[in-house]
């Protein structure tokens, strides 16, 4: 069944329709609740025992009355937590580039995806940048790709690693799992990840982590220059520590207490 069926779209309004008299009643009995979302006993009876088996409904004691219960609050903190990253996150994103002047990207990383989140491109300098918010981010040619697999453990690692098929970009390319594992332990030992013209020649990338509350990895921010800009360790290690200061006053404001 394709999921955008006529009869898709109606159960997904049953279920929103059930979430919304459940949030309006410490609990319902079942018979009153199909009365106000005006389906059959059974059916909301069905949509109940699914939506309990989620976990996200609770039943009292076996008996015909439901309730809400906190699953909803800790998505609703999620979306919150997000937004809130975001807004945070630009703001330090925007003083980092008026700083350096150059472009600065944000991504996390969704299963064996990278996804940028937000750019704040360079005022100042052209940089010949496929990158826009929403599209995938290069996992093995990438700085923000690095960070975000380098500290995963061995099983996750390995099993994303399986799935790439290394394409040449340029000469610099990492062009196997051998390589792009010895890459990540030393992007781990360093603390930053490097696209040293790896997917493009020109163009120098430095990323580094940024931390949630509990002080997990949950998204790489990532500085991209020219090797012209960029050419001397002194150069680089400005940018490094610029970024480093970034990273962590995101952290900072997201709850993040080293």
């Amino acid at each position: 069944m394709n999921d955008s069926s006529p009869e898709s779209v109606a159960s997904v309004l049953k279920v929103f329709g059930i979430l919304e008299v459940l949030a309006e009643s410490k609990e319902i009995a079942i018979s009153e609740l199909s009365n106000k979302v005006m389906m059959p006993k059974s059916t909301a009876y069905r949509f109940l025992q699914t939506m309990k088996s989620l976990g996200y409904v609770n039943q009292e004691n076996d008996s015909d009355k439901y309730s809400l219960n906190l699953k909803l609050l800790d998505l609703g903190n999620r979306v919150l937590d997000h937004q809130n990253f975001l807004a945070i996150a630009d703001s330090e994103m925007r003083k980092l580039r008026d700083k350096t002047k150059e472009t600065i990207h944000l991504a996390v990383r969704e299963g064996e995806q990278i996804i940028y989140i937000n750019k704040v491109a360079s005022e100042q300098y052209s940089l010949c940048l496929t990158s826009k918010i929403g599209n995938q981010a290069n996992v093995y040619a990438s700085g923000l790709g690095k960070i975000l697999l380098a500290w995963l453990d061995d099983e996750s690692k390995n099993e994303i690693i399986d799935h790439l098929n290394f394409i040449q970009f340029t000469p610099k390319t990492i062009m196997s799992k051998e390589a792009f594992l010895a890459e990540l332990d030393k992007v781990k030992q360093c603390g930053y990840g490097k696209d040293d013209e790896e997917s493009e020649l020109g163009l120098r990338c430095f990323s580094v982590p940024i931390y949630n509350r509990l002080g997990n990895i949950i998204a790489a921010l990532s500085l991209s220059t020219s090797i012209f800009r960029c050419n001397t360790a002194e150069d680089e290690q400005k940018l490094i520590d610029e970024l480093n200061k970034t990273a962590a006053k995101i952290s900072e404001l997201i709850g993040f207490n080293k």
